[in-house]
């Protein structure tokens, strides 16, 4: 119940045009109003009238107007259940958290990930001398490794069915190689040589909730002294349960075998596998030395070929455009030129990923030349665009083109030496695969 006063001197009956709830009255009086303001705001539910101190009965009404320039306010409330309401706050609270992780796992994270992603497989299983020299060579190549590949070392041999009979001993980590080096130092031999659980369980490490993909190369690098696995001698079955593990994890995997001191006759066994994994056929090595020169090649100088090679390949593209578009600035297809050197420009993608890699793996000569001249092709690519543009620019002025094509050749002949260049230096790299 609402209290209303009345304004005192007004008769109950006599209501001016327009005032028909000046009084409080709502119902029959505001309909009787000639007014349409008053049948406007006067319709609804009656009223129950108490006297000149007026109090009305709203518990009815759709809503109470006052006054010729009042304003209708209608509240509803709408009662939810104690459980639903705590449903759908859990329903809003799991959403927004789900949606803070898919930006973390899809956009926060990437940012963060490594360049390379190589895991060490190792065999240690018995039929064969220690493992010294296996580790003397990982921890070789360990030093010369790229500071932003994250590696990891698994190791297989053990008892056919036994959970341990392979081993993750260190997992993927930038800043680990001290931590690889001194478990790689205290493996002992054991057991039977399981290397398809081996594999499979290392292709499992790459697939893990939270997993950080590698912004390139995802690797696999074998180190066996058997061909053959001792509980699967099915070769057929093995390169298929390699592949469907591949298949299932989702991911790009590369494999590198190598075969240290391999008996003759198991070496073919060790082929088809890698052919079950998509691999390059394997690498055989009989001596430290040769082991060592084979685990570094693909550990440090595969990456170092593969990113300076990558970089020429990107930079090159958009330079031979230019040169199709200052040919036209020559025979006055200015508008052709136009359009070909816009798109010389927009087809100048980045390099930054390659470059990241290029500049951790500078322990050698060679990775060092590699770098420094594909960060310099990347500026002289600029300059030979750059020149270009110029040229167009004072050809559409009427201005003489040979100062501008002057400096476009330099810049073209500067950019091609440093391809020779790198060429050059990735030729004798290519000279030391094993």
């Amino acid at each position: 119940m609402t209290e209303n006063p009345v304004r005192e001197g007004v008769d109950d009956e006599e209501h001016r045009s327009g005032e028909a709830n000046d009084s409080g009255d709502v119902g029959d009086d505001a309909r009787a109003d000639g007014g349409e303001n008053g049948r406007n705001r006067g319709e609804g539910r009656k009223g129950v009238r108490l006297g000149r101190s007026a109090s009305y009965d709203l518990s009815e009404a759709r809503g109470v107007l006052i006054g010729d320039y009042g304003r209708q306010v209608n509240r509803f409330i709408l009662s939810i259940p104690r459980s639903l309401r705590i449903t759908l706050i859990l329903t809003t609270v799991v959403g927004l958290l789900a949606g803070a992780a898919w930006i973390v796992v899809e956009k926060v994270l990437p940012e963060y990930a490594p360049t390379y992603k190589t895991e060490f497989l190792v065999d240690i299983a018995d039929g064969a001398e220690g493992v010294t020299s296996v580790t003397d060579s990982l921890q070789s190549v360990l030093e010369n490794s790229g500071d932003s590949e994250a590696m990891a070392l698994r190791t297989f041999g053990g008892d056919c069915g036994a959970k341990d009979n392979t081993t993750r001993h260190v997992d993927f980590g930038t800043g680990n190689r001290q931590q690889i080096t001194e478990a790689a130092g205290a493996l002992s031999r054991t057991g039977k040589p399981t290397l398809v659980r081996g594999i499979v369980e290392a292709v499992e490490d790459f697939s893990r909730p939270f997993g950080r993909e590698a912004k390139q190369v995802n690797r696999i690098i074998v180190i066996t002294r058997h061909g053959e696995d001792a509980c699967d001698s099915d070769t057929g079955f093995v390169e298929r349960e390699i592949r469907t593990r591949l298949a299932a994890a989702g991911l790009a995997i590369d494999f590198r075998l190598i075969g240290y001191q391999v008996p003759d006759e198991q070496r073919e066994r060790l082929q088809r596998l890698a052919t079950g994994a998509n691999a390059p056929a394997p690498s055989f090595a009989e001596t430290p030395e040769e082991l060592n020169d084979t685990l570094e090649w693909f550990t440090n100088v595969e990456p170092v070929l593969r990113n300076s090679q990558e970089v020429i390949s990107i930079l090159n593209p958009p330079v031979e455009q230019v040169n199709k578009g200052v040919q036209a600035i020559a025979d006055g297809r200015l508008d052709t030129a136009e359009t070909t050197l816009a798109g010389a420009r927009e087809s100048m993608v980045g390099t930054d990923v390659e470059l990241e890699d290029l500049a951790g793996r500078t322990k050698t000569p060679e990775a060092r030349d590699l770098h420094t001249g594909a960060v310099r092709l990347r500026t002289l690519q600029e300059d030979v665009v750059a020149a270009a543009e110029d040229a167009l620019d004072a050809a559409r002025a009427g201005k003489p083109l040979g100062p501008t094509l002057g400096v476009y050749e330099q810049a073209t002949t500067e950019y091609n030496a440093e391809v020779a260049a790198m060429n050059t230096t990735l030729a004798k790299l290519r000279a030391k695969s094993p």
